[in-house]
């Protein structure tokens, strides 16, 4: 397992913007890389982003598709989410998570997963609440 530690959550109105960030322990770029968030009264995270850090195809929710990006441009920087246009509906907790895989099983997946049970490396979360 890695370390990962969230930060830049807050409280904002609709229509503003917020970058969480994800300082990470990865020795390198073989791993999915994935920010999900744990919507209130629900029991599972859903994913928001996600990506590898070798590169290729980035997925992301339908419900943030156009307003939020992932970006990550070395295993020694963190994993940045920039969050725009924010809606009330956003208003979650937010979790970094990683999972090792190499470039062969991603080649053969063709994108990482989507699940939170891939997972086996997760931070502490941190709190995004947008008022209407």
């Amino acid at each position: 397992q890695v370390q990962l530690v969230e930060s830049g959550g807050g409280s904002v109105q609709a229509g503003a913007s917020l970058t969480l960030a994800c300082a990470t322990s990865i020795p390198d770029s073989m791993y999915c890389l994935a920010w999900f968030r744990q919507l209130p009264g629900m029991e599972r995270r859903e994913a928001v982003a996600v990506m590898y850090g070798g590169g290729g195809k980035i997925t992301y929710a339908d419900s943030v598709k156009g307003r939020f990006t992932i970006s990550h441009e070395s295993a020694k920087s963190p994993v940045l989410l920039q969050m725009n246009s924010l809606k009330s509906e956003d208003t979650a907790m937010y979790y970094c998570a990683a999972e090792r895989r190499t470039v062969a099983t991603f080649l053969r997946q063709g994108s990482c997963a989507t699940e939170d049970y891939e997972y086996n490396s997760w931070g502490q979360g941190t709190q995004v609440t947008v008022s209407s």
